[in-house]
């Protein structure tokens, strides 16, 4: 058998039930706000990624430029005739030519190293191994911010001289530390360059190797056009190797978290974050270059956590409002509902009512327990109006008994007086009385105040036999009542009143011709009890019906008919009564509407 589900709520009391609502608005609220605030990280970090991958991509464009617009030079200087006949070992020169072309290398990368573009400078210097020193005039003395053509010996030579002349003219970037062998007295030589060895176009061989020197400086001005909160900007190679950045202190190697691993791919974008960072990683595998952006979450999210802050102050200010909300809902509307329950508990019928709590409102529940005060007040005024009416219909029940005495007692005095008269011989006398004593003991039906329908056509019967006795009314009476209705109760002395209209109205002055007729028909619910009269006077049946339903008739029409309405609707409901219309053939037909009722339903 399936148990019947029990609502929890039905054992909370109201003030325990708006507790459990005030913290089901509450904690969701909180758990909105806090996966508001994680989904809003998310967001930011997504949107404000995608916003550094393309900056990024725009920025590492501009270096490649460039670095292409300097490899452009080199190839220009590559092809230059002058410096393609350059050949240190070659005795067939006077030291005077040597000089005029030294001078001429020296103004042609002189030419290349200025700009115009008010733009940070690039250095070209071209380094030329001179192992037998022909080029002795020319000063060796190197410098990032320096350009020239330099002549050096085997152990002047640069260490990465070597590697660059294995590239066999391949250009590329490195972070030089010394341009040449340290010596005493030389200053800072750290920077970044690009070198590349110029080969011989004519001959095999290398004649040497082009240095572009101050190349973090131009790529630093690129770096410091990007506007990172507290962020942090690397050059680097696939090694992670610090070509430059835009910070000063920084190590070597950058250190990159494991995801940022690169694999197979040539050129693209990785972006990762992390919980303190995060990365955007623009790369070229060919260049063998990497562009990093570090950006730390925590700075990033500054200007949120401010907003967060913002909004957390709103949510406990909201909080606080709706706790004493709460408290003065609390105190505005339960305490009023506690004291307006505690009176009803208290409260029994009959006991006096105390004075109407006053509340400086008009609220519902100002109106709630004016209300129920009154509604005491007034159920109190029912029950003494019903305990008086109860010692009234007593004394009206003594009233009835006592005035059923004389009747019973004229009932009893007709038999003495039939029994009489039928003794000395005088029938007429004797049918009337005995007709008469009828109508009285059914009059009495014990104090039954419905009969069935056989016991008031008795009592019929009995006043239409006294009234032919009477007046020697010579008018027939016809009866055709079914069996299976007699058992139905009536109001008692219901057909009375109506045979009476149709005797006075009708039939008296018609002799033999009059006739009265009394049917009945019915179903399971209703039934219908016809007096008929073939009366030839004109009535106004309309008028008869209007007067039936009128609470205050006039005197003048009579009780009887408007008495036998009144009590089957008091007996049986609005829906039953009395009504009257022409009978088919002339005269006049009376319809009582009944319900189907047998006595044991009295």
């Amino acid at each position: 058998m399936r148990q019947k589900f029990r609502n929890p709520l039905n054992k909370m009391n109201v003030k325990q039930q708006l507790f459990l609502l005030f913290l089901v608005i509450i904690i969701p609220l909180l758990v909105l706000n806090a996966y508001g605030n994680f989904r809003a990280d998310q967001i930011l970090k997504r949107h404000v990624t995608n916003a550094y991958i393309e900056l990024n991509k725009q920025n590492f464009r501009l270096i490649n430029r460039d670095i292409e617009a300097v490899n452009k030079v080199t190839s220009t200087v590559f092809q230059n005739s002058l410096l393609q006949q350059l050949n240190p070992v070659s005795t067939g020169e006077t030291v005077l030519e040597r000089v005029k072309n030294y001078e001429k290398l020296e103004d042609l990368l002189t030419n290349y190293s200025q700009e115009t573009d008010e733009r940070e400078p690039l250095y070209y210097s071209l380094y030329v191994y001179d192992p037998k020193n022909t080029y002795f005039f020319a000063p060796y003395y190197p410098g990032k911010r320096t350009s020239g053509v330099y002549f050096f010996s085997e152990q002047e030579k640069p260490d990465w001289f070597d590697e660059a002349v294995a590239k066999k003219g391949k250009g590329y970037l490195r972070l030089v530390e010394h341009l040449s062998p340290p010596s005493k007295g030389q200053g800072d030589q750290r920077t970044l360059a690009y070198i590349r060895a110029i080969n011989n176009i004519y001959k095999n061989g290398t004649i040497g190797v082009l240095v572009v020197t101050n190349l973090d400086g131009r790529i630093g001005e690129s770096l410091q056009t990007v506007s990172l909160p507290e962020g942090e900007l690397y050059f680097t190679d696939f090694e992670n190797r610090i070509l430059t950045a835009r910070t000063k202190d920084h190590s070597a190697i950058l250190e990159l978290p494991p995801e940022a691993e690169i694999g197979d791919s040539a050129i693209g974008v990785k972006d990762i974050i992390t919980d303190k960072f995060i990365y955007v990683i623009n790369y070229n595998r060919v260049l063998q270059q990497k562009l990093v952006y570090k950006v730390p979450v925590q700075a990033l999210l500054q200007q949120q956590n401010e907003i967060k802050q913002v909004i957390q102050l709103i949510s406990v200010v909201f909080f606080a409002g709706s706790l004493i909300f709460m408290l003065y809902f609390w105190r505005s509307l339960m305490t009023p509902i506690q004291k307006l329950v505690y009176f009803v508990r208290r409260y029994e019928p009959g006991n006096v009512v105390p004075e109407t709590p006053r509340r400086n409102k008009n609220d519902e529940i100002s109106v709630l327990m004016s209300t129920i005060y009154d509604m005491a007040r007034r159920l109190n005024d029912l029950v003494h109006y019903k305990y008086t009416m109860d010692l009234k219909q007593k004394e009206s029940q003594l009233q009835i008994l006592y005035q059923q005495i004389n009747p019973h007692l004229l009932y009893n005095t007709l038999e003495s007086i039939y029994w009489k008269s039928s003794m000395e011989g005088n029938h007429v006398s004797t049918e009337m009385i005995k007709e008469l004593s009828k109508l009285m003991k059914i009059s009495l039906s014990r104090g039954r105040e419905l009969i069935t329908l056989e016991e008031e056509l008795e009592h019929a019967s009995a006043y239409i036999k006294l009234q032919q006795h009477r007046y020697d009314y010579q008018f027939r009476v016809l009866i055709n009542i079914p069996e299976d209705l007699l058992p139905v109760v009536i109001p008692k002395i219901s057909l009375q009143p109506l045979i009476e209209n149709g005797i006075i109205h009708g039939v008296r002055h018609m002799g033999e011709d009059g006739e009265i007729g009394i049917s009945a028909q019915g179903d399971e619910e209703n039934i219908y009890l016809y007096i008929e009269d073939n009366g030839y006077k004109p009535v106004d049946y309309d008028m008869i019906n209007r007067l039936l339903e009128e609470e205050s008739p006039n005197p003048a029409f009579g009780y009887g008919i408007r008495n036998i309405h009144q009590r089957i609707r008091l007996h049986f409901g609005p829906g039953y009564g009395l009504s009257y219309a022409e009978r088919q053939g002339g005269g006049t037909k009376a319809t009582l509407h009944l319900p189907r009722s047998l006595q044991s339903e009295e």
